[in-house]
Formats: C-alpha cells, sequence, structure tokens
C-alpha cells in the first residue's frame, strides 16, 4: 500500500507540476484597453445572422450525431460543402508548392506580383482551400492580385510543425513565384482565420527571427493565440458562441491541467512555446496587423492581449471588434452586412499599407 501512495503521490507531481509548466507567462496585465484602442462596430443585421446561425447548424447537427470515431471526418465534408452553393467571379487554379497541394485565387486581370498568402481556419484539423472560397475569392478581388490558398497538413494525422512548416515553404515559394511561373512578388500579404491566422502571426515572428522579407501586411480573423486556454473569454463567452460554443462545451468542462497535457500529446509540442501560441512571442518589429474578432467569440481575448502586447512592443496593430457576430462572420459574405463591412474595412487597410 506504502509503495501504492507513493506511486500516485509521484504522479499526481509530475501531473500538476507539468501542468503548471505548460501554462505560459501570465498574461492578464494585457487584457485592459486604453481609451480608443478598439473601433468598435454595432451588429445589425438580425436576419443575416440567424441565416448564419442556422448555416454553422447545419454543419455541426450531423456531427453531433455520429459516433465520436466518425465526427472528424463528418466535420470535414461539412467545411468543404457548406458553401457549395456559391458562384465566384474568381478563377481557381489548381497546383503544388513543393508537396503541399494548393489553389491560386485569380479575380479578372489579377496582377500577378501583388500577392496574398491566406492560411485557412478549422482547429488545425479540418478546412481547406475550397472551404474557405468565400475569403480568399474576396480578398484576391480587394488587393486586385493573385492568392494562394495552401492545403496545410492537419492534424491528427500529422504533428503541429508540419503545418507550420507547410506555411513558412509556401511564403518563401510566393516570394519568387507567381502564377505565370517565376517572378519576384512586388507587394505580400499574409491572412488567415482562426487556426489559420494562429499560423499567420506565428510565421510573422519567424520570417523576422530569420531576417526574411516580411509582409507588407497581414489580416488575421479571429486568431487564437494562446493555446495554454488562459483566456477569459473562453469560458465567459461559451454560451454567445454558436460555432465554438458547442464544438468545446465538453471540453472546456475537464481542468485545465488535463487539456495542457491532451494538447501537448496532440500538438508535439508545448502550447507555451510562441511557435503555438504568438502571444508569448517576442512582438516587436512586426509588419503593420490588422485584426478582426467579435464581442461574442470565445477568442475575443486572445485578440485583445495579442493586441494589446504587440502595440506595447511598437508594433502597428488595429484591433476591430463587432458586437454579437458569430466566429469568423467574414465566410458570410455577401449575405451578412457585418461581413461586407468587414472586407469594407480589410480593403481600406490594405490600401493604407500598400497601395496599388
Amino acid at each position: 500500500m506504502d509503495i501504492f501512495l507513493i506511486f500516485c503521490l509521484v504522479v499526481l507531481v509530475i501531473w500538476f507540476g507539468g501542468a503548471y509548466l505548460l501554462r505560459g507567462p501570465d498574461c492578464r496585465q494585457w487584457d485592459q484597453c486604453s481609451e480608443g484602442s478598439i473601433e468598435r462596430f454595432a451588429s445589425t443585421d438580425d436576419e443575416g445572422h440567424r441565416a448564419a446561425v442556422a448555416r454553422l447548424e447545419s454543419l455541426l447537427v450531423p456531427a453531433m450525431r455520429v459516433p465520436a470515431r466518425q465526427r472528424l471526418a463528418v466535420l470535414r465534408r461539412g467545411m468543404d460543402n457548406l458553401f457549395a452553393d456559391r458562384h465566384f467571379a474568381a478563377s481557381f487554379v489548381p497546383l503544388t508548392v513543393g508537396s503541399v497541394p494548393a489553389e491560386w485565387v485569380l479575380p479578372p486581370a489579377a496582377d500577378a506580383d501583388r500577392r496574398t498568402l491566406y492560411l485557412h481556419g478549422g482547429a488545425f484539423s479540418m478546412g481547406s482551400p475550397l472551404s474557405h472560397r468565400v475569403i480568399t475569392a474576396k480578398l484576391a478581388e480587394i488587393t486586385g492580385g493573385a492568392v494562394l490558398a495552401i492545403d496545410y497538413r492537419l492534424q491528427p494525422e500529422n504533428s503541429r510543425r508540419a503545418g507550420i512548416d507547410d506555411c513558412r515553404a509556401a511564403y518563401d515559394w510566393l516570394l519568387a513565384n507567381g502564377p505565370q511561373g517565376s517572378a519576384p512578388a512586388r507587394t505580400v500579404f499574409v491572412a488567415g482565420d482562426s487556426a489559420g491566422a494562429n499560423l499567420a502571426l506565428s510565421l510573422l515572428a519567424t520570417l523576422r527571427d530569420t531576417a526574411a522579407r516580411l509582409p507588407d501586411a497581414a489580416v488575421a480573423l479571429s486568431p487564437v493565440t494562446d493555446l495554454t486556454l488562459s483566456s477569459p473569454s473562453l469560458k465567459a463567452n461559451l454560451a454567445t458562441d454558436p460555432l465554438l460554443g458547442p464544438v468545446l462545451a465538453s471540453l472546456m468542462r475537464l481542468p485545465r491541467s488535463a487539456l495542457l497535457w491532451i494538447g501537448l500529446l496532440q500538438c508535439r509540442m508545448p502550447a507555451a512555446r510562441p511557435l503555438m501560441s504568438p502571444l508569448f512571442g517576442d512582438l516587436a518589429d512586426l509588419p503593420p496587423i490588422l485584426i478582426q474578432s467579435s464581442d461574442a467569440e470565445m477568442l475575443r481575448d486572445d485578440c485583445i492581449r495579442y493586441a494589446n502586447k504587440a502595440r506595447a512592443a511598437g508594433s502597428p496593430v488595429r484591433l476591430q471588434l463587432w458586437s454579437r457576430v458569430v466566429h469568423v462572420w467574414q465566410i458570410f459574405y455577401p449575405d451578412l452586412a457585418e461581413a461586407r463591412q468587414a472586407f469594407a474595412e480589410i480593403d481600406k487597410f490594405l490600401k493604407q499599407v500598400a497601395p496599388v
């Protein structure tokens, strides 16, 4: 019995001691926003909001009805087909960047030297260039250039590092190659949503640290910046986030220590590493960044903390918050008025930082 008790004690020490080390630094100092540091927008499109929630339910409800082992496959198919009814003015040209499947998204009369790397969201485990064509087609229209959307390697089949490496390789390739072949880029943007925005922000810091050419600007839509799950809005907004709430509700009931260990096993690297959680890294000397988030979503405080810390480090970051809208509501363009407004703000931002 004594040996068993000692064993249990050792396990508990390792469990909670390890979880403490995995927690990362305390970021509560970045919760407070100074006057005028956030651009706020009211949500007024009630009908469009209800339609967006209904479309999300068409994705989530079938997935929740199947056994857990089948859920990811159902969600992946559902995401890819969520906007199958849409028609686009842009053309989509498949290609392979190294070993990574991708597609060029080209508006009519695209400027081949003005390029955007787009990294899709989907909790690092789902999503593809196909699922995010609403966003990439609109970005191509806004920039007047070519958008490269990549199908980076997903979890759980691959490690997080594999997806990160795919993003860096695609960016390096984009600098030297356009839709017509080998040619240097004149203007470069990086953009992403949710998990893809996490990858985009992580990429910015990596590029800076390796003295590579930085993009002219970046756009992060509802980025997850802290995978140690310390942001207050993760629980405070659980009931008001119709996308992330239903998916994460059961997980959020677990102790944070358990979630940190689960994350370590799934991602194969600690969540507190800046490569995983951009909030914990050095945020100085970054290019202009536009962050858009919803006041009602679970990732709101991830966005606020990142913006506050980056601005304190001297990086030019703008944070825009909309009331009530769903996570990554921009994907409901053009039906949702707030999505049209968000893209208008993205358009203004990119034209200010990198005029055509």
